[in-house]
């Protein structure tokens, strides 16, 4: 069931294809308009480290900033090397994370696990996994953990936090769907905050559900069966 309140009203909207505007006495949904991908990345920080503890009582640590990509100049690249400054700077030294970092670690694909660094050494980099240890062996660093400050919609599934900071840059608008934005809105139990540079393309989004191309391979195998099965029948 949704959450009660205008975050709840929000994203049970969201569900039918409407972006309604919603009344937030309490700052419960806060919209940021910014020009371009260096003013949102700017914006994101500021409310993460100082707009939200301050006027929502939620701490940094508790709040999870969700983005579309990885790439871009507001992607979760740019994006976490600018909270990462800000909230836990460090030269990096195993393998570009230092103990206090957040992080995601992905064991396998399609398995996503948020925690933090405790430290690294010559065992590997150890992590702390929702109060689980995990060691990671050294040459596995640079393929399963990733800087967890942000995020996408994809690493964010099965997590929620009380603060969330949706960041939509302009160069996001071709990945915007309504599934999409109904997952990375829903994430937040207490504060949204939503970062906004896609103009139109987030109401465009919302309203359509464009059909996904299919990409079973099952029309190939048949036609390769029957193939088969003339030649069997020819000789």
């Amino acid at each position: 069931m949704p959450d009660p309140g205008p975050l709840g009203e929000l994203v049970s909207g969201i569900g039918v294809g409407e972006l309604n505007e919603v009344a937030a006495p309490d700052r419960e949904v806060v919209i940021v308009p910014v020009r371009d991908a260096g003013e949102a990345v700017h914006r994101t920080v500021q409310l993460v480290v100082d707009s939200v503890p301050r006027a929502i009582g939620v701490p940094a640590e508790r709040t999870a900033v969700i983005t579309p990509g990885h790439g871009g100049g507001a992607g979760t690249r740019a994006l976490n090397a600018a909270l990462k400054a800000r909230l836990n700077p460090g030269p990096g030294r195993f393998g570009g994370f230092d103990p206090g970092d957040r992080i995601v670690y992905s064991p396998a694909p399609g398995r996503v696990l948020p925690g933090h660094v405790v430290k690294g050494d010559a065992e590997g980099l150890h992590l702390s996994c929702s109060g689980t240890p995990v060691v990671v062996p050294r040459e596995w660093v640079e393929t399963q953990v990733r800087h967890g400050w942000a995020l996408t919609a994809h690493q964010a599934v099965g997590c929620r936090w009380p603060a969330v900071v949706v960041v939509l840059p302009g160069d996001a608008a071709r990945a915007l769907s309504r599934p999409w934005v109904y997952t990375a809105f829903s994430r937040a139990s207490r504060h949204l905050s939503v970062v906004h540079g896609a103009k139109q393309a987030l109401p465009r989004a919302v309203a359509e559900v464009p059909a996904k191309p299919r990409t079973t391979r099952l029309p190939d195998l048949l036609r390769a069966q029957r193939q088969a099965a003339e030649e069997r029948a020819a000789g």
